[in-house]
Order: structure tokens, then sequence, then C-alpha cells
């Protein structure tokens, strides 16, 4: 947008760099759900430039973005560089916190799980902990559970009411570290059992029904958008693996003669390796991909960032912009797609939960069962993506089953 921005227009902006002026602009990503207020400039020791970041919109409003602008200027004119004074200002204020602050010691507690955790779950637990930065100055045995119910609060009232449960299980996993470690004598959220509105679990919308997925399949393969994007959705419904595992697929992970993508353990939900057969629809879609991004270590980089996947929202963002509501489908749902209607075609139960890398739900038999069924779940993921191709050109399959060797 040419000229300064307008206050009215900011939410409806498309993913991009928009400026407003003297440096400052608003990032927004590619699924349009992140937004971040950032100035340029160049650095006065050596004119490199370089980016201050100055908050998240809505949160940093227009007006607070361009006072934080003109106090940064300022401070440049002087011959100081803003970014390193505002390092300096962050190490002094770090330097004399104490150590047993919530901040403290949620910061220990987050960098001991970082080797064991995906960086997935890692940025998750990050981000729901920032939903307690109240909490941050105050040290571990000041803080009391109504302080904690009050965090929660906020987040219960604004209707998220998972993510607030969430936050309090991470919260009390900071809390029992912090009593192993000597930091504190209690955990606050023992006693806010209750205390939160229950979750109402809903499961991922899906369209199940051969006609309309044939009608999804026909959509998916007409959008047009970022490459990467287009190329994930044709990918989602052939290989139903978790929307979280597709975006942050590497290129590492792909091997396209043997025509497989095996997913290490610590990206996967239940921590163990998980091989993904591709049909030849798959590795044809991925050597065109590869063209694009194959000099990069994701296949579907961020447009932002190619050292970090595309947003977790991309593919959903997508699925609306072609006119499913979230109540018909999600990026998630062409998981039950896939597992619906292969059990209605007749292929095996446990095939089909070995390829969708569920956890065995009988412990004993999950003891003793330790198949993969590589061969089958192969044979299975070709005649998948087949009878996917004779659903998108409108073949009469309704009652047809796919063949099992």
């Amino acid at each position: 947008m040419a000229g300064k921005l307008k206050v009215k227009l900011l939410g409806t902006l498309p993913p991009g760099k928009h400026f407003d002026g003297g440096g400052l602009y608003l990032d927004v990503n590619e699924a349009g759900d992140r937004r971040a207020w950032r100035w340029k400039y160049r650095r006065p020791n050596d004119g490199k430039e370089t980016r201050i970041t100055f908050g998240a919109y809505p949160e940093v409003g227009l007006a607070d973005a361009r006072e934080q602008r003109d106090k940064a200027r300022a401070v440049l004119r002087s011959g100081v560089d803003p970014g390193a004074e505002r390092r300096a200002q962050r190490e002094s204020a770090d330097a004399r916190e104490p150590a047993n602050t919530f901040k403290a010691v949620s910061g220990e507690w987050l960098d001991r799980q970082r080797a064991a955790w995906s960086l997935a779950t890692y940025n998750k637990a990050q981000w729901h902990l920032a939903y307690a930065s109240e909490l941050d100055s105050l040290t571990m045995d000041a803080i009391t559970p109504p302080l904690v119910l009050a965090c929660l609060r906020k987040l219960e009232h604004a209707g998220i009411v998972e993510t607030a449960h969430r936050v309090k299980g991470r919260i009390g996993e900071v809390f029992r570290y912090a009593i192993a470690a000597g930091y504190a004598t209690h955990d606050p959220t023992s006693a806010l059992r209750g205390a939160l509105k229950s979750v109402v679990t809903e499961s991922h919308a899906a369209i199940i029904e051969p006609k309309e997925v044939g009608a999804l399949l026909r959509a998916l393969h007409a959008y047009e958008g970022q490459p990467t994007t287009m190329s994930a959705l044709k990918l989602a419904p052939l290989l139903f693996a978790r929307p979280g595992n597709l975006r942050a697929m590497e290129w590492r992970e792909v091997d396209l003669d043997a025509k497989e993508w095996r997913v290490p353990g610590g990206k996967m939900k239940m921590k163990e390796p998980h091989v993904v057969p591709l049909p030849d629809q798959a590795v044809t879609i991925l050597r065109e991909l590869h063209r694009l991004t194959g000099h990069g270590r994701y296949c579907f980089p961020s447009l932002l960032s190619a050292e970090r996947p595309m947003s977790d929202n991309t593919l959903n963002t997508a699925l609306r912009r072609m006119g499913f509501a979230h109540d018909v489908m999600t990026a998630h749902g062409f998981r039950a797609m896939a597992s619906t209607l292969l059990n209605e075609l007749g292929w095996s139960p446990d095939v089909i939960e070995r390829q969708l890398a569920h956890a065995e739900r009988n412990k004993v038999r999950a003891a003793y069962n330790r198949a993969s069924y590589m061969a089958e779940r192969r044979k299975m993921m070709q005649a998948w993506a087949d009878y996917c191709d004779q659903l998108r050109r409108g073949g009469n399959v309704t009652a047809m089953k796919l063949r099992r060797a």
C-alpha cells in the first residue's frame, strides 16, 4: 500500500511488507495470522541495514508503533545504534533479575526440555508460557493460585478455553521442576482443579462422501496461490500425514528413488520414527517442487524465511479461500477422510492405523504387535492415490472397492 497505513485497513492487508513511512512497516506472514511492526534502519557504525521489531499488531497499535519509531530515530540521530541499546538494556535487566523469578525458572526449564522435544513442541511451550508473562517478574513462592487463575481467566473470557488449560499445564510443569530444583516449595496450579470451564472437544471437520471428496480434490488441483501451498494441498490427501509433519517436511527426509518419506521420531507425536510410502503421484509432485525449493532445508519453506517451514495455518487458510468452512473441512480432516474411505474400501484396520501412526490403545496388544505392515502399506498408499485420481476425475466410484494383494 502506497503512503501511510490506514488503521481501518490494517486487519485486511495481504501477506508481505506494508510500509508506513520512515522505515516503519507492518510485516504480515503468508497465512495472514501474524502481523508484526518492524523498523528498518542503517547502523551508524558500519552502515549495514538492520531491523528492530516493535511488537505484534493489534497488541501494538499504529500510533504506538509510530511513537516507538520516532524514539528510535532520535537515538539513531545521536549516533547510537538503537538495536544495540535495546540489547544492552535487556541484558542489564536480566543481570538484575533474581534467579528464582518465574521468567528465569521457566527459561531454565525450557532449555532443559529442548534436547528431548521437537522444535514445534518447544515453540508451542514458549508460546503458552508467554500468556503467563505477568508472572515473569515474581519469585516462585510469591505466585499464588489466585494470581495464576487471573492469567487463565483472561484466556477463558476470550473464548480460548483449551489454551487456558494448556497454559495451566505448562505453568504446573515449571513449578514441579522448580520444586525439585529448590526454587519453590509449592505448585499453585494444584489448587486450581475444577476452577476453569471444561473443554468441549470437537472432531476435526472432514469430507468423507466420495462424490464430495471428488469435488474437494478438484478444488485443490484448481487452487491458484503460492506454488509451495499448491503442492502441499495436492499432497495432503495423498499422504494424510499430520499437518504439522507435512508442513515441516525436509528434503533430507525424502528419498524419491526409494519412494519414501522418513519422519524422525523427534517430529512424531508418539516420538517413534515413521515411514510414509510415496505413491507415484506424490513423487511427481515432489520432483516438481524440488526444482523450486530443493536448494533449501524445507520442502515447504515460509515466504518470510527459508529457515522455517510454512505457517501452521496456511493450509486451513487456503481451504477457507476455496469456500470450505472450518466446520466442513480442515487440514487435519484429510486423515479422517482417508481413514474412513480406506476402511470402507476393505483395507485392514491395522494397516490403516499403522500408516496413520496412531498408538495402539490396547497396551497388551501394543507390547506384542511390532509389525510395520510396510509391504501392505506401500500397496495401500498407491491404491489410495489411484482412487483419489478417479474421484477427482468424477468417475463412478461410489461402489468401487480397491484391489488388495
